[in-house]
């Protein structure tokens, strides 16, 4: 595919390549990485100022963003990207990879900091999601600040660099300077800026800020930060659609294509009709959400890597509130029970009263189902970020389901994530939801081509 930049990634990307160090506050989905591999692309072939780059991201999405946007578009596919990632001798056989550009997971900073110390070969390090560095007492946050002085060039990315208030700018803005603008020291910062607010006769137990302490920090950080919230840049679509693709750890990859090969094998010699086709895709959409119902209605699960996925998006959302869409039940209970210790507030949409509070900002995740929330709401003024924890095959149910937050009232840009597993019947959904034949076409269309695809494999 061609890239064709909007204005404002055309602005990130020569920020980049001009400043040594840069906060890039750029919202999910509007795509930072793009605009980050571009840049690094220039740097290392045509100005020759970078020779290894390290990206640290979440789990999931170190495992797949960053090698498939690379794939996606027609100028990148040129760099190399290596996953460090699995167990320490795959970490330290892809560390002794070929590549431009080495992907970690944030957990194995620590590691990749102990097994390299004095010899550090990275010159430029790419923070994803930077906000998972807010805490100056985390190992991650600590470890990267002792090899900050080998580290010529650094990016942080996030859309949310503040989510718990200003205290949390310390420790991302100490990786990007080195103490200059914010102090060296976080109690520094604390004094200067903040005040006690919740506390006894001993302990403070939380700070607020001093009056106009938001502008004063602003004005320090405008060199190295770029806010691709301004209107200045900003030139993008009322709805935007941001596929997150969801790899399958190996034994969750093997369960699922054994059952789906057992299933479409069974079915394959048989005369397929609308019934049995939407059987069998149903259960094929369960085993990629990694549940699957049993002849009693017993719910079995299988793997847990969109669960996994579906925490990732939601922590990098840092807060913001979000209308997630699910398919089975066993979803529903699956995702619930993985939110639980999560500190939000989550609610299932049933009635006017959950309406209403969730446009009131009451509601974090509004659970629902594409069916029963279709038609007639007006979920407007609560969020404008939908999750697709599940697809449906309806284009009548996923267009209307995205219009109860994309619609007149909405004052910021939608964004509709699709969690995808990679190789898996997801594909076949989103493929067919661009399709205007009818429901039952697409989905007859779509598994004909999976049980060709199988038996191929077979």
């Amino acid at each position: 595919m061609k890239f064709i930049p909007h204005a404002y990634q055309k602005y990130g990307i020569i920020r980049l390549l001009t400043d040594a160090v840069l906060g890039l506050l750029l919202d999910m989905g509007l795509g930072k990485t793009v605009i980050v591999l571009s840049a690094i692309l220039d740097l290392k072939y045509n100005r020759f100022t970078v020779a290894k780059v390290l990206v640290i991201a979440p789990k999931k999405v170190a495992e797949t963003t960053w090698s498939k946007e690379v794939q996606k578009w027609d100028h990148l596919k040129m760099l190399r990207v290596v996953m460090v990632l699995g167990s320490q001798a795959k970490r330290i056989k892809a560390l002794n990879t070929p590549a431009d550009i080495w992907v970690i997971n944030r957990e194995n900073v620590p590691w990749l900091v102990e097994y390299y110390r004095n010899a550090w070969p990275f010159d430029m390090v790419v923070v994803d999601e930077s906000s998972s560095f807010k805490s100056h007492q985390a190992k991650r946050f600590k470890a990267l600040t002792w090899v900050r002085k080998h580290i010529s060039r650094i990016v942080l990315l996030t859309g949310t660099p503040a989510p718990n208030g200003l205290l949390d700018l310390w420790a991302q803005i100490y990786l990007l300077d080195e103490g200059q603008r914010l102090g060296k020291k976080i109690t520094h910062f604390r004094e200067r800026y903040f005040e006690p607010d919740q506390r006894d006769r001993e302990t403070i137990f939380s700070y607020a800020p001093k009056p106009r302490a938001d502008e004063a920090i602003q004005s320090l950080l405008g060199d190295i930060c770029v806010s691709m919230k301004a209107e200045d840049y900003l030139e993008l679509p009322d709805c935007i659609t941001v596929t997150t693709p969801v790899m399958l750890d190996s034994k969750a990859k093997a369960a699922y294509q054994k059952l789906e090969r057992e299933m479409i094998l069974e079915v394959g010699d048989a005369t397929i009709d609308a019934g049995s086709a939407a059987v069998l895709t149903n259960k094929l959409l369960q085993l990629c959400n990694g549940a699957v119902y049993d002849a009693n209605r017993t719910v079995i699960e299988i793997h847990r890597c969109k669960i996994d996925a579906f925490l990732e998006l939601v922590e990098g959302l840092n807060g913001k509130p979000a209308l997630v869409f699910y398919n089975f039940q066993h979803d529903l209970s699956r995702i619930k029970a993985a939110l639980k210790n999560s500190g939000l507030r989550i609610r299932e949409l049933k009635g006017p009263q959950d309406e209403e509070d969730w446009n009131a900002r009451k509601i974090d995740i509004l659970l629902a189902h594409p069916a029963s929330a279709a038609y007639g709401l007006n979920l407007q003024q609560g969020g404008n970020h939908v999750i697709w924890f599940s697809l449906t095959w309806s284009l009548e149910l996923y267009q209307q389901a995205n219009k109860r937050l994309h619609r007149q009232g909405q004052t910021e840009k939608v964004i509709i994530h699709v969690l995808a597993v990679d190789g898996g019947v997801d594909e076949d959904v989103i493929a067919a939801l661009g399709d205007k034949s009818s429901t039952q076409d697409r989905l007859m269309n779509a598994l004909k081509a999976r049980i060709d695809k199988v038996r191929e494999a077979a």
